[in-house]
């Protein structure tokens, strides 16, 4: 093999560790470079794309440099080092992709000015696909594409140059790039808007779902991964309570329906180390089910909130509780999770507020078979303006397989038996607003929600915590199914919990109080669109 040639001391810098926001902020204005020429969901996959490349070409570097030590220390002769250096398992066997020489940052910065930017970038994407199978498919190969600007192209790789994910003793790259990746699809969430809820869900609902779960170990499910926050947090979850090592305590299994956004989630869980099965392509949970054997222990997903054009397939054996309308899938998300679970499987689900209560094309008959067998754990009304992507106020829904003292996952005793009961907790007060337009859970509320849920459920984690449960009104509340039922088995918590004192509801903030009726009223109109369409429909029917 040739000698290997030595870097120059100038580059030297290059493996120096960036903050996260020094990292942030020269990428965003990467961002803005392609910003005026193409659209958000374009420059969302341009951006994260060269992020990605930029890591895994850092990260190679990173490692090649330990290796090139523990060889000095070991004694190996100048003239091997090439060879050990060049070994593809000394690299996948640290979890660091392998990175062709030609797909090495140093060799696509160099090659940037040359006028064919665009086709270096996509062969580089190609040879890091081909040398890795776990990214098969995934990588974008869109750079030399007749309606990219090269010249901003060109400059957006000069201005990555200067972004180094090399880590540090008290930050790995890995998370250094996790936490850059992670702002980055919540600010292109918040730019493209509405449809920015098809692949983000706010962290701190993500949060939320995971405390109240705890998924420890086992398999996780999400049936609409979007870009895999999720498991993301899953993961994160383990690591902050039994340490790094234990990630791979659960297995990964998800699905997405769109192209782009399964894409983005194939990279963040690369980014995170996360080995997780999302399918070998897209598609539609509902007509095509790419994990349709599984058992899951854990599921947690934000489905897209009352879904009008779906696959509905009135014979499917998931619909064991009901046949879901034609026109809303909130119910068909439920039973599908449902027929997802394990003997001990539990789920915590977003969905629209309605799903608590509605009537409509026989979802109040769903609602009723859910209750009386119950599958339903708690539900948590949730404040207004967590989601920036829509204005429907949203919910939890905690479902669990199995209710008895021995049906939680992973519990060093006997939980509280809880068979006959749903937990129902108020949280629409929580939170603070972060700007004028954004609501987020803070930790104090994260802790007193799932507190709540684990002290009722009477968890490991409740008793070590020396939690007991009580109701606590206008909060939370233990309903037995009898109350549920003579309640018509609307299952919104303010019904059990009490209503808040009137001066104090007299003390909501205009601004709060006018979001949460806008986000009531856009419910409303959903659902008249949806009348309305009965309606024609039968008078079809009539005039035919």
């Amino acid at each position: 093999m040739p000698p290997r040639k030595k870097k120059p001391a100038d580059q030297a810098e290059l493996f120096t560790a960036s903050t996260p926001k020094e990292i942030q902020a020269i990428l965003w204005k990467a961002a803005d470079k392609l910003r005026g020429s193409m659209d958000a969901n374009q420059y969302k996959e341009f951006v994260l794309g060269l992020i990605f490349l930029k890591y895994v070409s850092d990260a190679f570097e990173e490692r090649r440099e330990q290796l090139a030590k523990e060889l000095a220390e070991e004694g190996i002769a100048e003239d091997r080092l090439e060879e050990f250096l060049e070994d593809q398992d000394e690299y996948t066997g640290h979890h660091v992709f392998w990175v062709p020489e030609s797909a090495r940052w140093s060799s696509i910065s160099a090659n940037a000015k040359s006028g064919n930017v665009g086709e270096v970038l996509d062969q580089a994407m190609d040879a890091i696909m081909k040398a890795n199978p776990s990214l098969t498919g995934v990588l974008p190969k869109i750079f030399n594409k007749d309606n990219v600007d090269k010249k901003r192209l060109a400059e957006l790789v000069d201005l990555i140059t200067d972004a180094r994910f090399g880590g540090s003793d008290d930050k790995p790259a890995q998370d250094v790039l996790g936490e850059v990746y992670e702002y980055f699809l919540g600010n292109f969430a918040r730019a493209e808007g509405k449809r920015g809820g098809e692949f983000y869900t706010p962290s701190s609902v993500v949060r939320l779902l995971v405390e109240v779960l705890e998924p420890y170990e086992g398999r996780v499910y999400d049936p609409a991964c979007g870009s895999g926050g999720m498991f993301v947090q899953a993961a994160k979850f383990i690591e902050a309570h039994r340490g790094r090592g234990h990630k791979a305590d659960i297995s990964v299994y998800g699905q997405e329906l769109n192209e782009r956004t399964w894409r983005l989630a194939k990279m963040n869980l690369a980014i995170h180390g996360i080995d997780g099965n999302l399918a070998a392509r897209w598609g539609d949970t509902f007509a095509d089910d790419k994990h349709p054997d599984l058992k899951a222990d854990y599921v947690m997903a934000n489905p897209p909130f009352n879904i009008k054009d779906w696959a509905r397939n009135e014979s499917d054996p998931r619909w064991k509780y009901g046949v879901p309308p034609r026109g809303n899938a909130n119910y068909a998300w439920l039973q599908h999770m449902i027929s997802k679970l394990g003997e001990r499987g539990t789920a915590g689900v977003v969905l629209a507020n309605g799903s608590m209560s509605s009537q409509q094309s026989g979802e109040g008959e769903i609602r009723q078979a859910l209750v009386d067998g119950d599958m339903v754990a708690c539900m948590v009304a949730l404040p207004a303006q967590l989601f920036r992507t829509t204005a429907i106020p949203a919910c939890l829904w905690f479902m669990a397989k199995d209710k008895s003292p021995g049906g939680v996952k992973g519990q060093k005793a006997a939980a509280a038996d809880r068979r006959g009961e749903i937990l129902f907790i108020d949280a629409r007060d929580m939170g603070e607003m972060v700007d004028r337009t954004e609501r987020v859970l803070t930790d104090a509320d994260l802790a007193k929600i799932a507190g709540t849920y684990h002290a009722w459920r009477g968890t490991t984690s409740a008793k070590d915590a020396g939690e007991t449960y009580t109701d606590v009104p206008g909060f939370c509340a233990s309903a037995s199914l009898k109350t549920v039922q003579e309640h018509g088995y609307v299952l919104t918590p303010g019904r059990y919990v009490g209503a808040a004192a009137a001066e104090e509801e007299d003390a909501e903030a205009v601004s709060e109080k006018i979001a949460r009726l806008t986000g009531e009223l856009y419910e409303l109109f959903d659902k008249s669109d949806e009348l309305a369409k009965t309606v024609r429909e039968q008078l079809g029917r009539i005039g035919g």
